[in-house]
């Protein structure tokens, strides 16, 4: 059986909607964060030596790592689906945004998230510059969403998988302002719709309202 630990607003959730999208049989057990620190408790740091979620148990297996993860479970229960091969038109464009997310998108956000909470002046040389590499990536992706309805191309893919967490949970922990990028406002409603989507933050994160907008 796979079990999927998943921490409330976390990356965890992308391996949660990768299950539903792909029609999966597995149990989601719900880990709590600590109401004081906000980090992960200590049944989910003593599971695996990074002490955060995502984790998945497959047998004997124990990983890691959303971008791993979500290969791992792709190539083993995935039947070609959502992971474009490289015969495929869109695959080097698949291969560009899958690493994108977490290569370069999510750490960017990361470091400008601790930029702000270490309260450093905006006028600051490395602020204003990562704070323009961020705006460059929201204006990447703005510009990508505007060519075609996916990040890979025409279809869906783990690449969107990937991605959408940063546009829209991370926000709680890095608020960012959408307005000026419409290609990806539109992006997020067709995410929305999609019904596994619906299904894996009601189960993973039930109640909490979706930065979709």
């Amino acid at each position: 059986m796979l079990i999927v630990h998943h921490l409330g607003k976390s990356q965890s959730e992308r391996i949660v909607w990768l299950c539903e999208e792909l029609g999966l049989t597995y149990e989601l057990k719900h880990h709590v964060r600590d109401p004081v620190t906000a980090l992960a408790p200590p049944e989910l740091v003593a599971l695996h030596p990074l002490g955060t979620a995502p984790v998945i148990s497959d047998g004997e297996l124990l990983l890691a790592e959303s971008g791993a993860i979500v290969e791992y479970i792709i190539a083993k229960y995935g039947d070609g689906r959502l992971m474009p091969g490289p015969d495929h038109p869109d695959y080097a464009d698949f291969i560009f945004w899958w690493h994108y997310a977490n290569g370069n998108f999510q750490p960017n956000m990361g470091r400008n998230m601790i930029l702000r909470r270490l309260d450093v002046p905006a006028g600051n040389p490395m602020a204003a510059r990562l704070g323009w590499r961020l705006a460059s990536a929201f204006a990447l992706i703005d510009r990508r969403l505007g060519d075609v309805p996916f990040l890979a191309g025409k279809d869906f893919t783990a690449a969107d998988i990937m991605t959408v967490f940063s546009l829209t949970t991370m926000r709680y922990f890095m608020p960012y302002d959408l307005t000026p990028y419409p290609n990806i406002l539109a992006y997020l409603q067709r995410i929305a719709g999609r019904e596994a989507y619906q299904r894996a933050m009601q189960k993973g994160d039930p109640g909490m309202p979706l930065l979709l907008t």
